[in-house]
């Protein structure tokens, strides 16, 4: 089997790389499929990125990103639903099923996390299924606990399949993220569970290496660089039967301040010997 066959490659690893840039150097490199980020694509323009990432012969496994569900002024919770529509009309033409929702922090002034997940509860009601009309599925992604207050109240696989299962498996599922969910000892039976309803919609690898860097959010170590069992990982979610391809998502600014196409290569080589 081609290691490469199921590798993609999110966008944000190697965000030095312009879109064109990004796919000549998939195609030099055999990796078959891209996640996507509404900025850069923004950027570019979205019928020119479809059409560059089609032309490409590029599956794209994902655009990252929705969510942010959680205000609770009328204005910003309606600006919100509106971004999020966008969002998926974006998913839609770019020609992946898969939103990725990275679901808000604690609304100003708030200290209840149970109340910020029902907000989003009732925002997925709207959303679900007019992303479904467009044949885009939402993908809850919980942030490891150190993002609660900030940018996401859902922390753990099972408070996000607590919220994906009040809706069709095919409409909300949830996104498997090892940097954020490798510490909860619950997170096996969490896949299996996800496994078993059809509710992975997203597999994203990247390591966890300490120390922090200030801000924590540029932390996503490369492949091999940390404490993160990556084979282990892989065998867990493919024991629920799922065959997806698995994305490489790292935010990290040392990566960023090397040539992009090194780094790729250096992705794609690490991707191969951690997970086969």
């Amino acid at each position: 089997m081609n290691p490469l066959s199921r590798f993609s490659i999110n966008q944000m690893t190697v965000r030095q790389l312009s879109l064109p840039a990004l796919a000549d150097a998939c195609a030099g490199l055999g990796i078959p499929a891209v996640g996507l980020w509404r900025e850069p694509v923004a950027e570019y323009g979205l019928d020119a990125a479809a059409k560059l990432v089609r032309d490409a012969g590029l599956t794209v496994t994902s655009l990252c990103r929705g969510g942010f569900l959680t205000a609770l002024d009328p204005a910003e919770r309606t600006r919100a639903l509106d971004d999020n529509r966008a969002a998926i009309d974006e998913a839609a033409t770019l020609g992946t099923d898969t939103l990725v929702m990275v679901s808000g922090g604690l609304p100003p002034g708030s200290r209840d996390l149970v109340a910020a997940r029902e907000h989003i509860a009732d925002a997925l009601a709207l959303l679900a299924p007019y992303a479904a009309e467009r044949g885009v599925r939402l993908a809850i992604e919980p942030l490891h606990p150190m993002f609660a207050s900030d940018r996401c109240v859902v922390s753990t696989l099972d408070q996000a399949l607590d919220l994906a299962e009040r809706f069709p498996a095919d409409q909300v599922g949830v996104v498997v993220d090892t940097y954020h969910v490798w510490w909860d000892d619950r997170a096996p039976a969490a896949v299996a569970r996800a496994g078993a309803a059809g509710r992975i919609h997203s597999f994203q690898l990247a390591d966890w290496t300490t120390p922090l860097p200030a801000g924590v959010l540029n932390g996503r170590g490369q492949l091999g660089d940390g404490a993160i069992d990556m084979r282990e990982w892989l065998e867990r979610v493919e024991a629920t039967g799922w065959t997806g391809f698995i994305e490489v998502e790292l935010f990290n600014d040392g990566l960023w301040a090397r040539d992009g196409v090194e780094v790729l290569e250096e992705t794609a080589g690490r991707f191969a010997s951690e997970t086969f």
